[in-house]
C-alpha cells in the first residue's frame, strides 16, 4: 500500500527532534471539544491516569519510575521512527500464509462449514492453536471441549470461528522469546483479549462489525510486543546489549502504538474499514456518536486491571471516558467479569 505508507511517513522527519506526544496519540483519546470547565478536562485527566495505572502493570513497575527522567534514548526513539516511516520494522508480523484464503472463506455469505474447515485442517499449527484458543475461557461457550475443527465452526457459529481465527493468528506472534519478556508477553496478550472482547460487545449492542472490532482490538497488543522487540534490537546494537528502561519503553510504546496497528493492518491486507476503526480510536471527533474500539479499550483496561487487584480507576469515574449509557456500560463489565473469572478457575 505505497499510499498509505506515504500517509504516514507524513507524520516522521529523521533531520528534526522528535516531537512530544500528542494528546492524540494516547492510548485512550478523547475528541478536542470546545466545552470549557471541568468536563472535557476531568476525561482527559481520567484517562491519562488510567493509562498510567495499565503501563505499571504490563511493565512491572511504579509510577514513580515510570515519570523517571528519560536518558540517552533520543537516537532508539529516532531509529525506531525511522523504521516505521520507512517500512523497515524487522519486527513486524508477517502475514499468515492461510489468511487470504481464510478471510475470503469467512466473508463469502454463500459458503459453507465444510469448506472453512478445510482450509484450516490444511494448517496443521493453525489447527492446534484455534482448538486451544476455542476451548480458552475467553471463548468457551459450555463445559463440554472442542476436540475438532468442524465442532468448534458448530458450536461458535461463523461470528464466533472469526473471533477465535483472529486470536488463534496472532496468539503465536505474542508467545514470549524468552524470560525477559514473559511477564509482558503474558499480560499484553490478556489485556489484548479482554480488550477485544469488550469492543465485540460493545459492537454487538451497536449493530456494528463484531468480528472487525474483535480483530482491531487485537491490534494494540500485537503492536505493543511489537514495538517493544523492535525496540530491544535497537538499544542493543546502539549501546552494546544494553536493554531498553521501562520509560523509553513507555514513550515509545505511547508515540507509536497506533502507527505499529495500522502497519500491521496493512502487512495483513486488512480490509478498509479495519483501517477506519483504528483510525477513529487514534483521533476521534467531537460527533463520533458510536466507539466501540475506544469504549472497549477503556473498560477492557479497567477490568483487566480491576482482575490483577492493581492500581486503577474509581468505579464513578468510569462513565466520564465512556460514549456509553450505564446500562450498556453495565453489560459489558459484567460480561468481562465472567470471562476473567473463568480464567482464573481454570
Amino acid at each position: 500500500m505505497p499510499g498509505f505508507f506515504s500517509w504516514i511517513a507524513g507524520f516522521f522527519t529523521t533531520e528534526k527532534p522528535l516531537p512530544p506526544p500528542a494528546t492524540e496519540a494516547r492510548l485512550f483519546n478523547r475528541a478536542e471539544t470546545k466545552e470549557p470547565g471541568g468536563t472535557a478536562e476531568d476525561a482527559q485527566r481520567l484517562a491519562l491516569q488510567l493509562e498510567e495505572n495499565l503501563f505499571c502493570w504490563l511493565l512491572d513497575t511504579g509510577p514513580s519510575n515510570l515519570r523517571a527522567e528519560q536518558s540517552s534514548s533520543d537516537r532508539a526513539l529516532q531509529e525506531l521512527d525511522y523504521r516505521l516511516a520507512n517500512n523497515k520494522m524487522e519486527e513486524l508480523p508477517r502475514r499468515p500464509m492461510t489468511l487470504p484464503m481464510l478471510m475470503r472463506a469467512l466473508s463469502d455469505e454463500s459458503g459453507d462449514r465444510q469448506k472453512l474447515s478445510q482450509i484450516i485442517l490444511g494448517d496443521p499449527s493453525l489447527t492446534d492453536q484455534i482448538l486451544q484458543v476455542a476451548n480458552s475461557p475467553y471463548f468457551r461457550t459450555g463445559d463440554h471441549t472442542i476436540e475438532s475443527v468442524d465442532q468448534a465452526v458448530f458450536v461458535l457459529g461463523i461470528d464466533g470461528i472469526r473471533n477465535v481465527i483472529a486470536a488463534a493468528v496472532m496468539r503465536p506472534m505474542m508467545a514470549a522469546r524468552n524470560s525477559r519478556e514473559a511477564l509482558f508477553a503474558q499480560r499484553a496478550w490478556r489485556w489484548g483479549l479482554t480488550c477485544a472482547r469488550a469492543a465485540e460487545f460493545i459492537a454487538k449492542l451497536q449493530n456494528e462489525d463484531t468480528s472487525a472490532h474483535f480483530t482491531v482490538g487485537l491490534l494494540p497488543a500485537l503492536s505493543y510486543i511489537t514495538i517493544r522487540r523492535e525496540l530491544q534490537q535497537i538499544c542493543r546494537a546502539q549501546r552494546g546489549g544494553e536493554e531498553p528502561d521501562v520509560v523509553l519503553i513507555r514513550n515509545a510504546l505511547t508515540r507509536y502504538q497506533w502507527i505499529a496497528s495500522q502497519l500491521i493492518a496493512s502487512e495483513w491486507s486488512l480490509p478498509p474499514k479495519y483501517h477506519a476503526y483504528l483510525l477513529s480510536a487514534e483521533r476521534p471527533t467531537p460527533d463520533q456518536e458510536q466507539a466501540a474500539l475506544i469504549d472497549g479499550m477503556v473498560i477492557g483496561s479497567r477490568e483487566v486491571l480491576r482482575h490483577a487487584h492493581q492500581r486503577n480507576l474509581p468505579e464513578e469515574d468510569l462513565e466520564k471516558i465512556l460514549h456509553l449509557t450505564p446500562e450498556q456500560t453495565g453489560r459489558v463489565r459484567a460480561a468481562l467479569k465472567a470471562v476473567l473469572s473463568e480464567g482464573a478457575r481454570g
